[in-house]
């Protein structure tokens, strides 16, 4: 059914989101009709070609009417301030499929290792057993299950799997709610890991430009198909902090302290603040090695897009204003700037 639709026609849920927005972005500027969904007040008209609809995700209704003629879906979605996560993400899902179905539309889903415990580490390959360790990676397994059943009914899936998100609107990720604190001068970077534990990046627009990149090849691709990209592998824990300490050094004069994230501190909170409930689960991944391999990507797009970590980081810190507060501490007066 999707070559009776408008193949350049793409709904985006989740737009205002870290991995939703630079998708959306993207996906304008490579000349797509572009609508999103939003439970907000829609945005007055910014000339960038995307269409903002007033809409809700859990809303059959609303999904099937804004995805009505498109050709692909991005499914970048997650419950406000991640409450309810567990009672409202499958029937968001639901209506992703629905509206998929009814138009013969590829659905584009950005995957997570949450699917996985230790019997699938260090290397993780497309095929490795979904056996997760938490409540939160057993609703993303039953995610994808629903996805490869949409597959055989009319829909199409592609599923990019990354590690840990980082970039300029990343929104909420380890890299500005644990690492570094946005908008703030940066004397000390909170590192989660254990000592020498190795642990998978992935920079932001990278990840929209894979997918954008699969989209233009979806025809040839197999009705479920699924990637994992390699994107920064730092291999001991001190790779992403040094690029971090290179960046704010260049900037500051001065480098970073690295110093151990307060893993106690979010045990005594948790149970009052459901982020840190969610980080604490998930503190597993970061006690243990997890790396992708990235080998069928390579297969069908012959390289993965690969920003340097020393530029990535700083694009990241610049758009989280942490190098413009560096810059003014550089130049306030009577500190002779470098």
């Amino acid at each position: 059914m999707e070559n009776t639709k408008n193949t350049k026609a793409v709904l985006v849920l989740g737009a205002t989101g870290g991995i939703g927005g630079e998708m959306l972005r993207q996906l304008a500027a490579a000349g797509w009709q572009v609508r999103a969904l939003t439970r907000g007040e829609t945005p007055s008209p910014r000339g960038d070609g995307v269409a903002w609809l007033r809409g809700d995700a859990l809303s059959r209704a609303d999904v099937l009417a804004a995805a009505k003629g498109c050709a692909v879906i991005v499914h970048a979605v997650n419950p406000p301030g991640y409450r309810h996560w567990g009672r409202l993400v499958l029937p968001m899902l639901d209506n992703t499929i629905a509206a998929a179905i009814a138009e013969g539309a590829t659905i584009v889903l950005p995957g997570t290792v949450y699917n996985f415990g230790p019997d699938a580490f260090p290397r993780l390959a497309e095929n490795a057993p979904q056996h997760p360790q938490t409540r939160k990676g057993a609703i993303r397994v039953e995610l994808e299950a629903r996805l490869e059943r949409a597959s055989t009914q009319g829909a199409r899936v592609l599923i990019v799997r990354a590690g840990d998100f980082f970039g300029p609107r990343a929104g909420n990720n380890w890299f500005s709610q644990g690492l570094v604190k946005p908008g703030q001068s940066v004397r000390s970077v909170l590192y989660p890991g254990a000592p020498g534990v190795g642990h998978q990046w992935s920079y932001l627009p990278d990840v929209a430009h894979t997918m954008l990149q699969l989209l233009a090849m979806r025809a040839t691709l197999p009705a479920f198909a699924r990637f994992h990209m390699a994107g920064h592998w730092d291999h001991d824990g001190r790779q992403m902090t040094g690029a971090i300490a290179r960046v704010l050094e260049q900037a500051t004069g001065t480098p970073p302290a690295i110093r151990r994230f307060p893993w106690w501190l979010v045990a005594l909170a948790s149970p009052f603040v459901a982020t840190l409930r969610e980080m604490r689960e998930m503190r597993y991944l970061w006690q243990t090695p997890l790396q992708m391999d990235n080998a069928q990507l390579l297969a069908v797009l012959g390289r993965e897009p690969h920003t340097p970590l020393d530029e990535a980081v700083r694009a990241t810190l610049q758009g989280m204003g942490n190098l413009q507060k560096a810059a003014g501490k550089k130049n306030a007066p009577g500190l002779p700037a470098r």
